[in-house]
């Protein structure tokens, strides 16, 4: 049912600024959205509306944080037309106390709906299925394990037993409904809910916001950046990025320079961003993520995922911004050096990351997929 009124939105947990980015497109839509987040770990510090990030280290912010929620819940949390979690782990309890909380928030509102941006049970078993179309992915590529999964198999394998699973299966049965931010959580959706109670949404990008920038028609010296949270290297691949840009910049000193950022505040961050020419994304996806379209959307050229399935998915038929890379180092370090060698293209493909993310993630755009699909779920 379409909305005949302003809607109460609530928009619980963050990754990547991907909540803050949707609730102001959200208001600009006409409706009432707060945001409760941890502000997307200790140092990015995304803005939110209600702070639920833990104030004390161990078992003693865990507490602190339960006896906030319970003493906060009528009164923030209870009321809204539409709830959105973000992902299985939006607030940061451990499983039983995420699992109660859930349900309350199911009790107290409207309707609840599910956002995958994140790792979760449903996508880890996904990745690890030998049967999926994800043959590459933050775990396996190509049949063997990455590095991520070969230094961290407890981490990844504890989405598929215990509690974890058993909190994720019951969120997953019990949401009115759930939107993807990827591809390949799309993919992972879809081995669970049926087609009407799942949809494609996208990450919003706040275009307006964003200054674009042509690049130099031919840079002297190439800027590759390399922005990564610190214990994430192996997952998105940046140890690859950077040995293979390392590689680039050592045999072509004159014409590149590489630029690693680590660990900053999301506004700090973007400033950052913005001197680069060559964003250094991921490796082991098949879609653009927050990273890369924010480089696409000022005008720079991205390493990330760019596969023709998720270009397919989308519709789109014209535009192939990103310079997309298999997971391997000699990939890589190809595709970084033809990129330096020959800067004069990379105005052209700058221009099309903007118009790309104008087209497939503009807030504006994002915010209306997920409005067209909420309501469509509300009775």
């Amino acid at each position: 049912m379409p909305a005949d009124r302003p809607l109460d939105i609530l928009l619980t947990g963050d990754a990547s600024n991907f909540h803050p980015t949707l609730a102001d497109a959200l208001c600009r839509l006409g409706h009432r959205v707060t945001v409760a987040s941890g502000g997307c770990t200790g140092w990015m510090q995304t803005r939110r509306d209600v702070d639920i990030a833990r104030r004390l280290p161990g078992k003693l912010g865990g507490l602190d944080l339960w006896a906030r929620l319970r003493l906060n819940r009528r009164r923030l949390f209870s009321g809204y037309d539409i709830v959105s979690i973000a992902s299985q782990d939006f607030v940061p309890l451990r499983p039983a106390r995420v699992r109660a909380l859930f349900d309350r928030l199911k009790a107290d509102n409207r309707a609840i709906f599910y956002t995958a941006l994140g790792t979760d049970w449903r996508y880890t078993e996904e990745c690890l299925d030998p049967s999926t179309p994800l043959v590459v992915n933050e775990f396996i590529s190509h049949g063997e394990p990455t590095p991520y999964y070969r230094a961290e198999p407890d981490s990844v394998d504890a989405w598929r037993r215990g509690e974890l699973l058993s909190v994720g299966r019951h969120i997953y049965s019990n949401v009115d409904g759930a939107v993807s931010a990827l591809w390949e959580y799309d993919v992972a959706l879809r081995r669970f809910f049926t087609p009407d109670r799942m949809a494609y949404g996208g990450i919003p990008v706040d275009t307006s916001a964003i200054e674009y920038r042509d690049l130099p028609e031919r840079p002297d010296r190439v800027r590759l950046f390399l922005g990564r949270h610190r214990d994430r290297t192996l997952l998105k691949g940046a140890d690859i990025l950077e040995a293979a840009a390392r590689a680039v910049v050592e045999r072509h000193p004159g014409k590149a320079e590489l630029v690693i950022v680590e660990n900053r505040p999301y506004a700090e961050y973007l400033g950052l961003l913005e001197s680069s020419h060559i964003v250094l994304d991921q490796i082991y996806s098949y879609t653009p993520a927050t990273n890369a379209l924010l480089a696409m959307a000022m005008g720079k050229a991205a390493v990330s995922g760019g596969d023709e399935r998720f270009y397919s998915f989308i519709g789109e038929e014209r535009l192939r911004p990103v310079l997309h890379v298999e997971p391997d180092y000699e990939s890589v370090e190809r595709a970084i050096e033809q990129a330096v060698l020959h800067p004069d293209k990379l105005r052209e493909r700058g221009r099309a990351g903007r118009e790309f993310v104008e087209k497939h993630n503009d807030s504006l755009v994002v915010a209306r997929r997920f409005l067209d699909f909420w309501t469509s779920r509300l009775c």
